[in-house]
């Protein structure tokens, strides 16, 4: 089952086309696929919307949208022990003031503290009858982990539903977007900083309009720049209506606003729900739900001033893949890894692991078959120290609640 917060997203968007690959196939027998935990939707979670992040000990961390001592969401942590991995749950929101429904996963900083978003719940606003979300911080204290809300939405001005990982600046403040509110009810770009004496405050950096600037906060988080410049993704909007990636500066007295492209839309692609990547050059990397050649999604590449854009790869359905939302990762060479959020298998329909190679287009490493290996990776993969890649899936795996994978380029 596909999770709440993504057919939100698609009720908002509509098709437009994508195209002609290279495909060499592998099955899951013969693949170096790994499933590594299967989630029960029980106290242990279900539903992993999510990606995944590691600490230097090995240790990943996620976050799962349902389940949970509660039923509305968890925050886990995989140990790795003898080749495999241990799950366990360092906290369970109670869908109310703690939060509920917690997507995108989390980061971590210095001191082992976990930051993420719930896209309801919460205590300041009502919204969709179930809180407007939160941004939250988990401490380990003397072994029990504990949250603080960090801000609650209230659903005005301010945006709610904040539905992506967030990202750091390493100076103490946090960034993220919401798909809706705001002053234009369209989303927001949203800080969090902390105040002096102790707490924390939210501040509004962008408020998008639904035209030439965008509409609707995407799944993937904003990535920053040495400079500090935040670049990022809306779903909608733009010149042509088929989303935007942009660019916020700090200026003296706030932000800058930046659109550096507008998607057009097929053949172009267009609507994207990823996030953005950077290559040593600056350039700028993600995948798009709809648009390329044939409607079915597309990766491209554009320069980081905006000036030039270029479709690298068309997704064609069926067997090749289709309608990817993930962020893009590269590995030493160049190559670029990805999922999508369907196609693959014939009768499944449930996404796929694929890689492109530069001058000698895709290649699908992996197929999902929903059963015992998953269905749905929409949020991508994420390398570890030796350079695996790991992931999860929204649904499937040996107890149809969603699994996380190791894949072994």
């Amino acid at each position: 089952m596909r999770n709440q917060q993504f057919e939100h997203f698609m009720n908002k968007a509509w098709a437009i086309a994508a195209v002609a690959v290279m495909l060499v196939g592998h099955s899951w027998a013969a693949s170096n696929f790994t499933p590594l935990y299967s989630f029960t939707g029980g106290n242990d979670g279900g539903d992993p919307a999510t990606g995944l992040i590691f600490d230097q000990s090995g240790n990943a961390y996620g976050t799962t949208v349902a389940g949970g001592d509660f039923g509305c969401g968890t925050v886990f942590q995989l140990t790795p022990s003898g080749g495999h991995f241990t799950e366990s749950v360092l906290f369970s929101f109670d869908c109310f003031d703690s939060g509920k429904n917690p997507y995108g996963g989390v980061i971590l900083d210095s001191k082992g503290n976990l930051y993420g978003t719930t896209v309801a719940g919460g205590s300041a606003g009502i919204c969709a009858g179930d809180g407007c979300g939160l941004v939250y911080m988990l401490s380990n204290v003397g072994g029990t982990w504990k949250e603080t809300p960090m801000y609650n939405f209230t659903g005005g001005d301010d945006g709610f539903g904040p539905g992506s990982a967030l990202t750091s600046d390493g100076n103490g403040n946090f960034y993220g977007t919401t798909p809706d509110g705001g002053a234009n009810s369209v989303g927001v770009v949203y800080q969090i900083s902390p105040v002096r004496g102790g707490g924390w405050q939210q501040t509004v950096i962008h408020t998008f309009t639904g035209g030439n600037d965008g509409a609707v906060g995407s799944l993937g988080a904003l990535l920053i720049d040495n400079a500090g410049n935040l670049y990022g993704i809306s779903e909608l909007g733009g010149a042509f209506g088929a989303g935007t990636v942009f660019r916020l500066s700090s200026v003296q007295g706030g932000w800058k606003m930046t659109t550096l492209y507008a998607f057009k839309g097929q053949p172009d692609a267009a609507f994207p729900y990823g996030g953005l990547i950077a290559d040593a050059s600056g350039n700028l990397y993600g995948t798009t739900y709809f648009g390329g050649k044939n409607g079915m999604g597309a990766v491209f590449k554009l320069a980081r001033t905006g000036k030039k854009e270029a479709v690298l790869y068309n997704f064609k359905g069926g067997m090749d893949g289709s309608n990817p939302t993930s962020t893009l990762v590269f590995d030493a060479a160049g190559n670029l890894y990805g999922t999508t959020s369907t196609g693959g298998n014939t009768g499944c329909d449930c996404g796929t692991v694929f890689e492109l190679v530069p001058a000698h287009g895709e290649r699908i490493l992996h197929r999902f078959a929903e059963t015992p290996d998953g269905g749905y990776p929409y949020y991508g993969l994420t390398p570890d120290q030796n350079g695996d890649l790991y992931g999860t899936t929204v649904s499937g795996g040996s107890n149809t609640q969603g699994m996380v994978f190791k894949f072994t380029p």
